[in-house]
């Protein structure tokens, strides 16, 4: 069964920080890019970051570069996103998802086939 699951969300004072994950089971990373999107509640879904699957290179949008740093353990089938300094408009629903390319990643949603359920970030002192 092909499944992305999501996991490491929680609440976090401002300046705080936390490291989601994404783990993928029923295929394997090695031929995927992976993407990370959020949803603030009354708002539009938003690319964050992603990282191609060929040679590692990274997208980060402008709200959070420098803040947030994704990785992969293609080893363990896993996808990291580790966010600092967060800030209370960072608070979403982040969601994890796979896109079947060898091109460099982008944040463009319908490009992506297989997506997690999401975990909540709540960013608030």
């Amino acid at each position: 069964q092909v499944q992305v699951v999501e996991s490491g969300g929680g609440l976090v004072q401002p300046g705080g920080s936390l490291r989601l994950s994404c783990a993928a089971s029923g295929f394997s990373l090695d031929y995927y890019a992976i993407g990370w999107f959020r949803q603030a509640p009354g708002k539009e879904r938003e690319g964050v970051s992603c990282i191609s699957s060929s040679d590692d290179r990274t997208y980060y949008d402008d709200s959070v570069k420098g803040r947030f740093t994704i990785s992969r353990d293609n080893a363990k089938n896993m996808v990291y996103l580790q966010m600092n300094s967060l800030k209370p408009e960072d608070t979403a629903v982040y969601y994890c998802a796979a896109d079947f390319t060898f091109l460099t990643c982008t944040v463009v949603a319908d490009r992506y086939d297989y997506w997690g359920q999401g975990t909540q970030v709540t960013v608030s002192s």
